[in-house]
């Protein structure tokens, strides 16, 4: 078979050279242009969550304690007024700590700080089949699989047998809710509803 020759234009050069040459030219120089290096940096603050993750749990803990404190302010101003600026400070924060999808049923401190949603599968109890020997994802091969991360996160974490508790189908109308929000308002409901059974009152 003849060898394949790239395409040439005037002179014997190449159409890519000629391109090149006829860009205009500044003191700009990329850097970091790589997609190995940009899918690398992707990652970055993600896996600093999942190696941190025993820290990350203690501080979530005292943050909903914090949250479920100012249940009387939130349950005052309304919950559905307090929505909007929350959900706002929840998408940015955890958006950038463990690309948040904003599912609005958040199951961190059950994955190991490894949050399901960025599974290419969205699958919320394990891994499938699929992982690579290198325990990266079968559709994006550069990608850790979250589920292994999700293992080793649960290690570190005081309650990381939570790992082994079924998860529920995602709810897709909760989606782009406050999980913080809601979590508090049930936490809160449970509380009420406990001490009215102690006190015989009517809930």
């Amino acid at each position: 078979m003849p060898e394949i020759q790239p395409t040439t234009a005037e002179g014997g050069l190449t159409q890519a050279t000629i391109v090149k040459k006829a860009a205009a030219k500044s003191d700009y120089k990329p850097a970091d242009v790589s997609p190995q290096r940009r899918v690398q940096r992707s990652f970055a603050v993600r896996l600093w969550s999942v190696r941190h993750s025993r820290l990350l749990e203690w501080f979530y803990a005292r943050f909903a304690d914090m949250f479920l404190l100012l249940h009387p302010l939130w349950k005052g101003i309304g919950y559905g007024r307090v929505e909007g600026p929350i959900k706002f400070v929840e998408k940015r924060v955890k958006g950038f700590m463990f690309d948040c999808r904003m599912c609005g049923q958040c199951v961190l401190s059950s994955t190991g700080m490894s949050c399901p949603m960025n599974c290419p599968k969205q699958l919320r109890n394990g891994p499938c089949g699929g992982v690579r020997a290198n325990g990266n994802c079968e559709v994006e091969p550069d990608m850790p699989c979250v589920w292994v991360k999700a293992w080793e996160g649960s290690q570190n974490m005081v309650h990381g047998d939570k790992i082994l508790d079924v998860q529920k189908p995602v709810d897709q109308s909760l989606r782009e809710t406050s999980a913080w929000l809601r979590v508090t308002a049930q936490t809160a409901a449970a509380r009420e509803s406990t001490q009215a059974a102690k006190t015989g009152a009517p809930t």
